[in-house]
């Protein structure tokens, strides 16, 4: 048995790499994917360009404006002197805010008022106007305590005067601490999880195309009248590609940690290992879309139909809590959610298998089902 399973493996490796459609799946996904994700997507939001229109002209306004140019997230490129350019400079995408201080600025400022800051953002692209806007009211709002801690601290040394004795002035240090990312980089979130995209394509195309193409060569035929078993047969087909699957969580880590500096806090055996429950679920549904499809192409459209829902409904770019209820439940039937929490609870927070046991479970009781009912469908189809 053993043996013919080693002869089905060797011949599987010098097909594949003789094959030049293979060749390209074996190495330019990866390639692909760990560079656009890597570098090209990116949701950071550092050095916006915004324009700033000051209406008042005031020291209190200019303090205001240092505010936004102390900041990281900000970069004043223009200073219109009418609200018309400044709407222009948002409609031509030179910037992506426009700051406007309303004049009697720091007269209101002075006498305790509510002072208003317009603020116009460019909101084509919904998460980055959301996070601008979230980095604008931190600015303000950092500002008014400022302003506020001033004015009492004034307050307080004139009763001290007034007293002839010092009065404490209390002070609040607030500190945050954010756990897991703490240069909340999109790149520590986005890269893990390139290694479960690049698992499943190569894994599951590779092997539906491998098995269809015996078939759509004629060599199905004289395979089968050879003391192989069906069983055999798939294993043959499939081993090779399991280990490039596992080859490839070697590379992506790597160059996650050596390229992109993604941090690595957990056990990399935890990881390998389920790496491996992960790609039975693969293989099987290769195999399982090889029994429907007679072509190449077919088996490569199939791949793509699963591969896409797959994705969508795994949480690498959509938080699943954002989705509706009913999607919600149906992502528990998606084994690409489950590989996906295990990479990133490895890689960012350094859980075990403590923690993330549920979800090795979940990837082994879909390994096992669908990798069984694939042979025997598989077995079905030939008789």
């Amino acid at each position: 048995m053993w043996a013919r399973i080693r002869e089905m493996i060797r011949k599987e490796w010098r097909q594949a790499l003789r094959e030049p459609r293979m060749r390209v799946l074996l190495f330019l996904p990866p390639v692909i994917q760990l560079t656009i994700f890597g570098y090209a997507v990116n949701l950071d939001v550092e050095r916006a360009p915004i324009a700033w229109m000051d209406g008042d002209r005031t020291p209190a306004s200019r303090a205001l404006r240092a505010a936004f140019d102390g900041s990281p997230h900000f970069r004043v490129v223009a200073t219109p002197a009418r609200e018309e350019e400044g709407r222009e400079l948002l409609d031509r995408g030179r910037v992506l805010m426009f700051v406007r201080v309303l004049p009697g600025f720091a007269e209101q400022v002075k006498r305790g008022e509510t002072v208003a800051v317009q603020i116009l953002i460019e909101g084509t692209n919904s998460n980055t106007a959301s996070i601008l806007t979230t980095y604008a009211t931190r600015v303000i709002l950092r500002y008014a305590d400022e302003v506020m801690v001033e004015r009492e601290q004034r307050a307080l040394r004139a009763l001290a005067f007034e007293r002839g004795a010092p009065i404490a002035i209390p002070e609040l240090d607030v500190r945050t601490r954010v756990w897991f990312n703490p240069d909340l980089r999109s790149r520590n979130y986005f890269v893990p999880g390139v290694l479960v995209n690049i698992i499943t394509i190569v894994t599951l195309i590779l092997t539906a195309m491998a098995i269809v193409r015996e078939r759509e060569l004629g060599t199905m035929e004289q395979l089968l009248v050879t003391p192989i078993r069906p069983v055999e047969f798939v294993l043959g087909k499939t081993a090779p590609f399991a280990l490039i699957g596992l080859v490839d969580v070697v590379l992506v880590t790597s160059a996650a940690l050596l390229i992109f500096r993604v941090p690595f806090r957990g056990s990399a055996v935890v990881l390998l290992f389920s790496a491996i429950l992960f790609v039975m679920t693969t293989l099987g549904v290769g195999v399982f879309l090889s029994t429907i499809s007679q072509t190449q192409q077919q088996a490569m459209l199939a791949s793509f139909f699963f591969f896409m829902p797959a994705f969508t409904l795994s949480g690498f770019a959509f938080p699943i809590r954002n989705m509706p209820v009913p999607v919600q439940y149906l992502t528990y039937a998606n084994p690409v959610r489950y590989f996906l929490e295990i990479v990133r609870g490895v890689f960012l927070k350094g859980t075990g298998i403590a923690v993330l046991w549920p979800q090795m479970m979940a990837l082994l009781l879909f390994g096992l089902t669908v990798f069984s009912v694939s042979i025997w469908r598989f077995r079905r189809r030939l008789e």
